[in-house]
């Protein structure tokens, strides 16, 4: 592994946690920075769910007083969200390296326009926090089997399912997906390293940047125009499908 993919792996390991903190769509980073070094699809994917863990665990902890605020609520969702990821890891797992090469390219632009849709996902005026909704927890249970699967996005769908059943104040709401992405990781990180599909030399230079790039995204969460940072995300899962399409 040459220096400059050793430079392009931390940075994208860092950039990614910081873009997961903000809103969603750090795996557009991780997973277009391994392909580029010559990791397969499955292993690609696998592996950015390991290092983006440490990232969603220091943007946890940084909400820790929105995350201790919302109560009982965090265990119903990370409960659900446990075993939707479980499902979507072991689809993951059981599937060839040309088959899932083949969905690639669906799944990076269909997780594009759903991350560039999420402004209009979630209502201008978000109505009066209220308990999550029992649609709430169908779509927060399916968004775990697609994080599970693949991840692109999640962080964003997380968001739009409970702002439509939840509601509240932004910050409460990415506390929670913060907290419910850790589950959805760890669970992933248990079934692909199991699996054997975790490439590891990669995972252990961003892993570090991960847990850099997640703390100072929730800083750059409350400073930094959430425009600017989603422009730069859809502009690399447009490139990253382009490439996947014509490759």
């Amino acid at each position: 592994m040459s220096v400059f993919d050793v430079v392009l792996l931390f940075s994208a390991g860092f950039l990614s946690s910081v873009v997961n903190a903000i809103a969603g769509g750090g795996t557009f980073l991780t997973f277009g920075a391994m392909t580029l070094v010559g990791v397969p699809p499955i292993m690609a994917n696998a592996t950015s769910s390991v290092t983006q863990f440490p990232g969603y665990v220091t943007s946890a902890l940084a909400y820790r007083k929105e995350i201790r605020e919302a109560g009982r609520e965090v265990w119903l969702l990370a409960g659900l969200s446990l075993l939707g990821s479980l499902v979507g890891a072991l689809i993951l797992v059981s599937m060839s390296n040309p088959s899932f090469r083949a969905l690639v390219p669906w799944l990076l632009l269909g997780a594009t326009l759903i991350f560039a849709a999420g402004p209009y996902l979630r209502p201008k005026a978000l109505h009066a926090e209220q308990p999550v909704s029992r649609l709430g927890m169908i779509g927060q249970f399916v968004t775990s089997i697609y994080g599970g699967f693949f991840g692109a996005g999640m962080g964003i769908m997380m968001l739009a399912v409970l702002g439509l059943t939840k509601g509240g104040d932004y910050h409460k709401l990415n506390a929670l997906k913060n907290v419910i992405a850790v589950v959805i990781a760890f669970v992933a990180i248990l079934v692909f390293s199991s699996g054997g599909v975790v490439a590891w030399l990669p995972a252990v230079i961003m892993i570090p940047a991960g847990a850099l790039g997640g703390h100072a995204g929730v800083w750059a969460a409350r400073r930094v125009p959430q425009p600017v940072i989603r422009a730069i995300v859809v502009g690399v899962g447009l490139l990253l499908s382009w490439y996947y399409f014509t490759s």
